[in-house]
């Protein structure tokens, strides 16, 4: 399993791993694991790139473990939190973790071949542990003194942590333990903010078992502008479609920043180097296409939402952007669009044959008759893809399905919905 390491190298996704790592992984596959709380009913972006580092390792013919923390998620993780996290109730728990599983298997293989992913849920062992138990099992093996050291602890200590979420580390070192013993687990991974509580699973190993297992973690991914990564318009992108559309999913990463885009094609895509180096030099020389924009987003909203979906995103992106003319668009596309942008529905009197102005007044993409005269005037109002130049002219036809697109410079758009059958 040496090319793991090579393959994650060159991505840029190893921040911190233990000593010997390489000559374990020298010697033959390896089981690892990265935890995910149900703190949401989703999993979103932030989330990608653990998940990814799993995808690596199974692809390299390793086992990965997706941990669902039924258990830790009672608890909160202190981890990259300025606060207490809100403690959530248990039907709220068991209902995100159900959500959550199905988001997994859309990245990696579950339940065929030697190698198949396990979903595992730690509430499974944490549930029913003894207090009394595991303080003497567990608890005598770590000092107060080394856990303060812990970044993770030491961050919050000023602004205050609980014993309750100051005791997370214990109960992530102990799921290491109990993976290790019921699954042959070797290693941790996951994003650098996690390395203290890696390495405590990794010392309680040592001490109980004997034994030797490793950590690795990924940088913590920022954008090139300081924004943390994750985010489009303050808002939280989803992995569930009820939250993040396919289309705004898709969005979101074509609209990415030039200076971030071939990190997050080494980071998300699976792509081989040669092919994401071939899309940076087509880019270079086509800048305004946003080639890598589009591979990235097409490639990753094709595996979280399926092919249709994808291709509906795209082909929407694409009329919004101008690349396609709105009459090559079809139904689902339109529904999808009403969706997203600013919608109308036509009323008795509006639609093909009836006078363009009241049409374009009536979308929404200007205030007044003497506003749509005066940007048909300037070349600024297009309706179905063509440029208005005659206020007084008659409606086209609508397009597939019924709608209409007004459009007002090439920011400014509506979708006119047909009348409910």
């Amino acid at each position: 399993m040496k090319g793991f390491l090579d393959e994650l190298s060159w991505r840029g996704l190893i921040q911190d791993q233990t000593p010997g790592l390489a000559a374990r992984l020298a010697r033959g596959p390896i089981t690892g694991y990265v935890g995910f709380d149900p703190t949401a009913p989703s999993l979103q972006v932030g989330n990608l790139v653990p998940i990814m580092l799993l995808a690596h390792l199974q692809r390299a013919g390793g086992t990965p473990i997706v941990v669902v923390g039924g258990g830790t998620g009672r608890i909160g993780d202190p981890s990259g939190k300025r606060g207490e996290r809100p403690l959530l109730d248990e039907a709220t728990l068991a209902a995100n973790v159900a959500r959550q599983r199905d988001q997994f298997a859309r990245f990696l293989d579950v339940g065929r071949g030697a190698n198949a992913a396990r979903l595992v849920d730690n509430l499974e062992w944490l549930g029913g542990l003894n207090l009394i138990g595991f303080l003497r099992d567990i608890g005598k093996h770590f000092t107060v003194g080394w856990m303060l050291q812990k970044e993770s602890v030491r961050a919050r200590l000023e602004a205050g942590i609980s014993y309750t979420e100051f005791s997370y580390m214990l109960l992530q070192a102990y799921d290491f333990l109990e993976l290790h013993r019921r699954h042959g687990c070797e290693l941790q991974l996951g994003g650098s903010d996690q390395w203290g509580n890696i390495t405590a699973g990794i010392e309680l190993v040592r001490r109980l078992d004997g034994v030797e297992v490793h950590g690795l973690t990924a940088p913590l991914l920022a954008t090139a502008s300081g924004a943390k990564f994750g985010k489009s318009e303050g808002e939280a992108v989803w992995l569930d479609p009820a939250m993040t559309s396919p289309y705004r999913f898709h969005q979101f990463w074509l609209n990415s920043d030039d200076r971030d885009v071939e990190r997050y094609l080494t980071f998300f895509s699976l792509r081989p180097r040669a092919e994401i180096g071939d899309l940076m030099t087509r880019r270079a020389a086509a800048p305004g296409q946003r080639i890598p924009h589009r591979a990235l987003a097409d490639e990753l909203t094709e595996r979280v939402h399926g092919p249709d979906a994808a291709r509906g995103a795209a082909q929407a992106s694409r009329v919004v952007f101008g690349d396609l003319e709105p009459r090559e668009a079809d139904v689902a596309t339109w529904r999808a669009l009403a969706r997203e942008l600013p919608n109308v529905p036509l009323s008795d009197g509006l639609g093909q044959g009836s006078p363009i102005v009241n049409l374009i007044v009536a979308s929404g993409v200007v205030k007044s008759k003497s506003e749509a005269r005066r940007q048909i005037e300037q070349g600024g109002i297009a309706v179905n893809g063509e440029k208005v130049t005659d206020a007084a002219a008659p409606a086209p036809a609508p397009l597939a399905g019924g709608y209409y697109f007004v459009s007002r410079g090439k920011k400014t758009h509506a979708v006119m919905t047909p009348p409910a059958p």
